[in-house]
């Protein structure tokens, strides 16, 4: 319903679409308020929260497409027949894009609380060429790895939480048994490091240093301390910033690190290098 004197009421209704620049960082709601107001993308210090003091002062709701979509089927069918789908703490269907080595990539509309397996062998097709799983991204780079002795497990809020990943997107990226692991810590450490609106000085210093790290074993430069100093670093952004983009890098690089920790080791330097001494000025 869109225009003037809606119901026969005075309440007028517009829409306006409004081009972002496509910062991740605007994925946060009150850097996208930021953003649309004209300011670059920053995530506020809260309260007030947006319900209370958003768009221009006024209250605003903030969501994704994917979430206001579900609210026409619920108004129009109710919420018992929305509920009949998903499971009891979280009802309703869910788009899952299927990307990675599956032989058939594709976005599947299915209930909350389908199984990863089944979404992957089923809806999917299964590994391509036949390989071995090795690794899925359940809900998006920003979800915990799973391994292949997880997968059975329920695509649902609270089964993912209680497994130390999250839904997040529902994005499934499933990785065969061929991937280097240390190449998808980096590929995503670095994304962070590169959208990390350098706000947080954990958050900051923690993406960019991460990335720094994988890359010293990416060229066969590690050490095993470093291992130790990625999970301190990980833990160190966690909880630690305005927003829930350092909680997003510290999950994935701490699962990394502990699932895969034999494909680092596989990449230690065989001569430690040589740490620089601090150089006393007298």
């Amino acid at each position: 319903y869109l225009g003037k004197n809606i119901f026969g009421s005075d309440f007028n209704l517009d829409i306006y679409v409004h081009n972002g620049a496509g910062a991740y960082i605007c994925g946060e709601e009150t850097a996208l308020l930021e953003a649309l107001e004209g300011r670059r993308g920053l995530p506020r210090v809260k309260p007030p929260f947006p319900a209370i003091e958003g768009l221009f002062g006024k209250p605003t709701v903030i969501n994704n497409v994917e979430t206001l979509c579900s609210v026409g089927l619920i108004l129009s069918k109710g919420a018992k027949w929305y509920r009949s789908f998903g499971v009891e703490k979280s009802p309703g269907i869910k788009l899952f894009p299927i990307s990675g080595h599956v032989k058939n990539p594709g976005v599947y509309e299915m209930p909350l609380g389908t199984s990863l397996k089944t979404l992957i062998y089923e809806c999917a097709g299964g590994i391509r060429n036949n390989k071995a799983l090795k690794a899925v991204i359940p809900g998006g780079s920003s979800s915990a790895v799973l391994t292949p002795s997880e997968i059975d497990i329920s695509m649902d809020f609270d089964s993912l939480a209680a497994k130390g990943s999250m839904l997040g997107t529902g994005a499934v990226i499933a990785m065969d048994e061929d991937t280097d692991m240390v190449e998808v810590a980096g590929n995503i450490m670095h994304f962070y490091a590169e959208e990390s609106c350098g706000q947080c000085t954990p958050c900051r210093e923690g993406t960019q240093w991460s990335y720094r790290i994988i890359d010293r074993f990416l060229k066969h430069q590690g050490t095993k301390q470093d291992l130790v100093t990625l999970e301190n670093i990980a833990k160190h952004m966690a909880g630690h910033a305005l927003c829930a983009l350092a909680d997003g890098a510290a999950g994935p690089l701490r699962s990394y690190v502990t699932k895969f920790r034999s494909d680092f080791l596989k990449r230690v330097a065989v001569q430690p290098r040589e740490v620089p001494q601090p150089r006393i000025v007298r």
